[in-house]
């Protein structure tokens, strides 16, 4: 506990030492660390996971809602803002069964979206597991060990506990998902790194420096969605303008990828066409990696609500 809140805290602690050129000096501290200066920086895995941490603390804590205590109460909604929201929405619902669309369920025999030439959108309000059907659904046609798992009466459970309203349907799932992404982006640095080790295989490093790498260029992406979500409370507390607070959001993810090319100019030292040429195939390996975890975390998610 000293330790963790004391790296936090403390001024003179390594970890406001560490931010600074892995904020603005992309692969300073990892060519550093590579050179044996190292005594007054925090270990790269440690920085990694107390700026993780940090950001699902920032990122999944809503003070609103934790804190309510401390907030004044809303004003309670009064009957003629029901009525003008009722109103503002039949008045929208009009207007699009004009245009041949209509929402809702239509009776039997009901041609008149035919007639305006449009299309109609039904939903079946009286059935809530009407997208519960697997009828189709085939396993034999899947890898044998995923088939037996992936099983047509175990694919209806699932589903009919995504739609149901206990608790357990999609807030439960997302629930769930959050709980899995931690792990899998730790998955995903090995794989990096691997990546990492295949493009440079000229670079006389072991893995393990390429993990060190790798491990940096993460705790930097977890410092900048924590800078990012706190400035957008920030100016939503103080009132600036949406624009203005997006424009910025917007800059500190292009420098995600800017700070990616650039660091990998100064710990590997290569030419620039020769490493915009790897970091673009990074860019493909991070988009594959990322696509593949979140799958397995929402197949993990979906089989323990």
């Amino acid at each position: 506990m000293r330790d963790a809140f004391g790296d936090l805290l403390e001024l003179d602690s390594r970890i406001w030492q560490t931010l600074i050129p892995l904020a603005v000096r992309p692969g300073q501290l990892t060519r550093d660390y590579l050179r044996g200066r190292r005594a007054r920086f925090m270990p790269p895995f440690r920085t990694y996971l107390v700026l993780s941490l940090l950001f699902f603390l920032v990122a999944f804590f809503d003070p609103q809602e934790s804190l309510g205590i401390l907030f004044e109460a809303e004003a309670p909604v009064s009957p003629e803002q029901v009525e003008k929201a009722s109103e503002s929405g039949e008045e929208i619902l009009a207007e699009l069964a004009d245009a041949g669309i209509v929402i809702g369920p239509l009776p039997e025999g009901d041609a008149e979206a035919d007639a305006n030439g449009g299309f109609s959108v039904t939903l079946d309000v009286n059935d809530p597991e009407a997208s519960c059907h697997f009828d189709d659904y085939d396993e034999t046609e899947m890898p044998a060990w995923l088939g037996r798992r992936l099983t047509k009466e175990r694919l209806q459970i699932m589903c009919d506990r995504m739609v149901a309203d206990d608790g357990r349907g999609l807030k439960g799932f997302l629930d769930k998902l959050l709980e899995n992404v931690p792990g899998g982006l730790f998955l995903l640095l090995p794989l990096m790194a691997l990546i990492l080790t295949i493009l440079y295989p000229l670079s006389k490093r072991y893995y393990v420096e390429h993990l060190l790498f790798v491990m940096h260029y993460h705790a930097f992406i977890f410092l900048t969605l924590i800078t990012q979500i706190l400035w957008l409370r920030l100016s939503a507390l103080v009132g600036l303008h949406e624009g203005i607070a997006q424009i910025v959001v917007f800059a500190l993810s292009i420098y995600i990828g800017v700070y990616l090319f650039k660091a990998m100019r100064r710990v590997y030292g290569q030419g620039r066409w020769v490493t915009v040429l790897k970091f673009f195939i990074l860019l493909i390996a991070y988009a594959i990696g990322l696509s593949l975890i979140l799958a397995a975390a929402a197949l993990f998610a979906a089989f323990s609500i």
